[in-house]
């Protein structure tokens, strides 16, 4: 069976052409011109370049290469989706069609005109199940008693932000919310939320004052996740920005986040001695 890649930004695209390459499996790839790295030209045999409206061009390159599952992989930033693309006849007839224009509108539409084809989208991790965390704590220490609580009370949020097809990562402190994910990504959230507190320490707010603990990022798949677009992600850079930000506990779904370069990822966290733990 052929499969077929669509590749957005960043990392994903590359362990799922390696994973899949573990597996025996050969991909056709379509890399996003705006958004993918080109070095992946450079790891497949079958490719092509597409713009991000060029839903006619992407269907026709999977035919001619006789795909019958495909895989989305990869970031294709918000903004480009919806001011910077130029839809293709094919893609504008799909956009007319759309009961709303959100990201997860857009690539079920997408999912629909590829299934037409006979082309099935197909969960993105299916050659990345090693790098899906089982439940339990991951990390040499476990979350304290403060980071449970805070982890108890986003956990609450979280579900009330999945109904609202909101973002899926939180930043608590003291059982109160400090920042909320929105376009910007996980990274981005709690590198604000860093800043948010810094800058309440530094004015000695009494708001600040009576929260106690460091930061705890909270982020958790949808009970309904939708594994062919959407997989939450997390890797070294999410490290890295939880130890300049203050953030010492990180809570993730086991089976439901994908964790980029694991081993150096849970390295790292014991290094600047962050919980992660799995539910």
């Amino acid at each position: 069976m052929r499969y077929g890649l669509i590749a957005g930004n960043g990392r994903f695209p590359f362990m799922v052409v390696e994973g899949a390459r573990r597996a025996g499996v050969s991909l056709s790839v379509a890399a996003i011109r705006e958004e993918t790295d080109p070095r992946i030209e450079q790891e497949v045999e079958s490719f092509t370049w597409i713009g991000i409206g060029q839903l006619g061009k992407l269907i026709r390159f999977f035919r001619a290469a006789g795909v019958e599952k495909a895989i989305m992989a990869g970031q294709v930033k918000h903004v480009r989706i919806f001011s910077g693309a130029i839809p293709d006849a094919r893609m504008l007839k799909m956009l007319l069609k759309l009961p709303r224009r959100n990201t997860n509108s857009l690539i079920g539409g997408i999912a629909a005109e590829l299934a037409g084809e006979g082309i099935d989208l197909v969960d993105s991790t299916c050659f990345l199940q090693d790098s899906l965390p089982d439940l339990g704590i991951l990390t040499r220490r476990k979350p304290n008693a403060a980071e449970r609580t805070d982890i108890a009370y986003g956990q609450e949020i979280t579900h009330h932000l999945a109904e609202l097809n909101l973002g899926q990562t939180i930043v608590v402190r003291g059982k109160a919310c400090v920042a909320i994910e929105a376009m910007e990504g996980t990274d981005a959230t709690i590198r604000r939320a860093g800043e948010i507190m810094r800058g309440d320490h530094q004015r000695g707010s009494e708001r600040t004052k009576s929260r106690g603990g460091p930061l705890t990022v909270v982020k958790l798949s949808k009970p309904d996740q939708d594994m062919r677009f959407d997989v939450p992600v997390v890797g070294m850079p999410t490290i890295r920005v939880m130890a300049d930000a203050g953030a010492t506990c990180l809570c993730i779904s086991a089976r439901k986040t994908l964790m980029f370069d694991r081993d150096e990822m849970l390295s790292l966290a014991d290094r600047n001695k962050i919980a992660i733990i799995a539910v």
